[in-house]
This record gives C-alpha cells, sequence and structure tokens, in this order.
C-alpha cells in the first residue's frame, strides 16, 4: 500500500473518531470541568481581594486544582476532570483535520478554513495542558505555577533571542485578553453556539454569562500579557508571573479590592457560561 493511501486512511479514521457520538459527548464533560476550575479560580481571587489569603494557593489553575485535591473527592473529581478535558482535546485536534480540507481553497472559505484551525490548535493545546494539570494533582505530584512559570521564563531568556521570544508571548497574551473584551462586548461568542434548540430563557442567560465573563477573563489575560513584556523589557524574569500574580498586581491598584472582585465575577461569569454552554453543540 502507497504510503499516501496510508495517510488517507489515517486521516479518514481520525475523522470517523472525530465524529464519533460517543466521543462527542464525552468532550461535552471537557467545557463542565474548564468551568469549574474557573469558578474555583473565581473563589480564590474573592479570597485574595477581601481576606489577603487563599489558604496558601495560589489564585490559578494551579490553586484551583489544588484546592478541589483538598477536598474529601477531590481525587475522583480531577480524574473526571482531567478526562474531560483529554476527551474535549481530542474533539479540538479533530477539528483540526475537519478543516484541513480548507486550506487549500480559496477567499472566504479559505481564511475561515484557517481561522477554525488556529483555534483549534489553541483550544487543543489549553486543554491537553489542564489535563495534565489535573493528572499531577489527582496522582499528588501537582505544586504551584508561580515558581515554575519564573523558572521557564528564565530558561527561555537563555535562548539566543529568548528575550524577545518572552516579549513577543507577553503581547500575545495580551491581545487575546483585548480579543476576549471584544468577544464579549459584541457578543461574538454566539456564532460559535448552535442555539437552535435553545429556548429564549436560556439563550438569555447565555448571552448575558458571556458578555460579563469573557471582558472579565480577557482583563486578567490582559495583566499576564502585560506582565510578561514587562519581565521582557527589565530582563527580569521574576516579573514574568501568571494569572495568580496578574491578581496581586489588580489588587495593588488604587480600588484594587473592588477592580479584583470584579474580575473574579467576570471569571465566575465566564466559568457559569463554560458549564452551561457545555450543553450546545459546537456552531459548523
Amino acid at each position: 500500500m502507497s504510503a499516501q493511501g496510508t495517510a488517507g486512511r489515517g486521516l479518514g479514521a481520525a475523522r470517523q473518531a472525530g465524529d464519533s457520538d460517543g466521543l462527542e459527548h464525552l468532550a461535552r464533560v471537557g467545557p463542565i470541568a474548564y468551568g469549574v476550575v474557573h469558578l474555583l479560580v473565581a473563589w480564590l481571587a474573592l479570597q485574595l481581594a477581601w481576606g489577603g489569603s487563599t489558604g496558601g494557593e495560589s489564585a490559578d489553575q494551579s490553586g484551583a486544582l489544588q484546592t478541589l485535591a483538598e477536598t474529601p473527592l477531590g481525587k475522583p473529581l480531577l480524574w473526571v476532570l482531567a478526562v474531560g478535558l483529554i476527551a474535549l482535546a481530542a474533539w479540538q485536534a479533530a477539528e483540526v483535520l475537519r478543516w484541513r480540507h480548507g486550506w487549500s481553497a480559496s477567499g472566504k472559505a479559505r481564511s475561515q478554513a484557517l481561522e477554525r484551525t488556529g483555534k483549534a490548535v489553541v483550544k487543543t493545546v489549553v486543554y491537553a495542558a489542564l489535563a495534565v494539570l489535573a493528572i499531577r494533582f489527582a496522582t499528588g505530584g501537582g505544586q504551584g505555577s508561580s515558581q515554575q512559570q519564573q523558572q521557564t521564563t528564565a530558561g527561555v531568556f537563555g535562548w539566543p533571542g529568548g528575550r524577545w521570544l518572552v516579549g513577543v508571548a507577553g503581547l500575545v497574551l495580551v491581545g487575546v485578553g483585548a480579543y476576549h473584551v471584544y468577544k464579549g462586548l459584541t457578543k461574538r461568542f454566539l456564532r460559535e453556539i448552535d442555539t437552535t434548540d435553545c429556548s429564549r430563557s436560556a439563550l438569555r442567560l447565555v448571552t448575558r454569562l458571556g458578555q460579563v465573563g469573557f471582558p472579565g477573563k480577557g482583563i486578567a489575560l490582559g495583566v499576564v500579557g502585560g506582565l510578561f513584556a514587562y519581565a521582557a523589557i527589565t530582563f527580569d524574569p521574576e516579573k514574568a508571573q501568571g494569572l495568580d500574580g496578574a491578581l496581586h498586581t489588580i489588587l495593588d491598584l488604587p480600588w484594587g479590592q473592588i477592580l479584583l472582585t470584579l474580575v473574579a465575577v467576570g471569571i465566575a461569569a465566564f466559568g457559569a457560561f463554560c458549564i452551561v454552554r457545555a450543553r450546545y453543540p459546537e456552531r459548523t
């Protein structure tokens, strides 16, 4: 059998797996898991804003999973989250293959295919990384991400052009954050959801949660990107902090408690949006 024939069969098998009803239903657990993590992050952010302490956990995804791991049913729940996130990552990877045929098209079709492919690749990486993090905490090997973030940045600084890479990463995060804000304010997120069978009240709920949630998360991502860019400018890896550092930065601003509370509410709304959104399929 030729290599082309083998590749074609492999691509067909991947598409068939991606079209599997079982995988689709399992992937529905992914947005719920993603939403739960954001709700826990929001809770930690509120604790930080009004209590000054998060019980030793960082106010980010690692802290959220650590908080869950310390509950009586935490370890089994972490495995459920991990399985859902892995299924969601596999579903997004299949999306890359679904849109691959459009790369050779022209005009609007090609642009749409490339856009959908890019989003699917990013989502695949994010969900897979979060699944690995959940597995680490489920097996007792998880740890806070702030120090790891700084160590990784310090390592990148040692690469040729590493300072520029950190700066570009920061600017990309700022751009992603700005896009989240834009996406929420313009209700663009509704284009990605098939709300055909959605009742009027359910559609109103999804819309309101998205309008609050996307800007809230976007602001947090923008601050994270700003910290990375500042680390590149000052050539100081300790300035490169993740979400926990971003939330502390917001708290240190004038009216920081109020601002951090608003961001926490936005992150919580985004988490609730993910959970509610899991009921509806993606628009194709």
